[in-house]
């Protein structure tokens, strides 16, 4: 009868420790994705900026020096990332390849105009320093015949990002708040059948401080469990969505992805050492008569 009732015991046992290293895991895991959307976030929207171009087109009577000129200069600039070179004739390709049909059969004459398309580093894709780099460019230079880049949508994606940003901000608080209340939810229900050897060893003149040590190494031990299988479910994603979508570059920063994964490991033995700590302190305060 002791061995069944031993047997049904060490069952419940484990059963407790893998609800709590699953609650924590679960946690973590979900930190973890915010924590590395957060760091790629600027990367992306970087990224995304950097592909906005500002077309240069310079009048038809500019020599090909004075255009050869141009890009040197232009590429020499702190805000300028790429500058590359469309002559007329290749404006025209692009455009017969675009819409399908050849239209200077029937203009005679190709109307374009040699351009420069102008890429700049994100940090200068704003609307006031596009605004600048415009009249800068414009004073320069007398070839110039019009410059042209999409004004919208410029303000449009710095005005997302500042929201994104916020809602992320917001998010990450809330989750957060979340991730605390589940493991310290999960760990006092795991404490909580030990109330009566808490208080056993009260009585008998354990200090505080002895009777909690063994509970709050337990469940250290149990967040670093949850947090390395999170860690290793992490970066498991990690290679395979770097695999399918290289594109995105989730490996360029390794040193911020370590730091986001060595984060998640302290972020698992901090919360279940205050978890546990604030549990067991709420147990040895009771009284006896409260257990029941």
């Amino acid at each position: 009868m002791s061995s069944k009732f031993d047997r049904f015991q060490k069952r419940r046992l484990i059963s407790s420790y893998f609800s709590v290293v699953f609650s924590i895991f679960l946690v973590l895991f979900v930190l973890g994705i915010l924590g590395l959307f957060v760091i790629n976030s600027k990367k992306l929207s970087d990224d995304f900026k950097e592909e906005i171009a500002m077309t240069v087109f310079f009048k038809n009577d500019v020599a090909d020096s004075t255009l050869a000129a141009f890009g040197e200069r232009a590429r020499s600039q702190p805000f300028v990332r790429e500058a590359i070179f469309v002559s007329k004739e290749q404006a025209a390709k692009q455009h017969k390849e675009v819409i399908g049909e050849d239209f200077m059969q029937f203009l005679g004459i190709n109307p374009l105009q040699n351009s420069y398309d102008i890429f700049l580093k994100a940090d200068y894709v704003t609307s006031e320093s596009l605004a600048k780099i415009d009249r800068q460019l414009r004073a320069n230079n007398e070839g110039i015949a019009d410059i042209v880049y999409d004004k919208q949508l410029v303000t449009l994606v710095n005005d997302n990002i500042e929201k994104i940003s916020l809602y992320i901000l917001v998010a990450s608080g809330v989750l957060a708040l979340v991730a605390v209340l589940l493991i310290n939810s999960a760990l006092r229900l795991s404490i909580y059948s030990n109330r009566f050897i808490i208080k056993t060893m009260q009585m008998v003149g354990a200090t505080k401080s002895f009777i909690r040590k063994p509970f709050i190494w337990r469940s250290i031990k149990l967040g670093v469990m949850g947090a390395v299988l999170a860690i290793l479910v992490l970066i498991g994603l990690l290679y395979y969505v770097n695999l399918r979508f290289p594109d995105l570059g989730l490996l360029d920063q390794p040193l911020l992805v370590g730091a986001v994964l060595v984060g998640i490991l302290l972020l698992g033995i901090l919360i279940t050492w205050i978890s546990t700590f604030i549990a067991t302190q709420r147990f040895l305060n009771l009284r006896t008569d409260d257990l029941y």
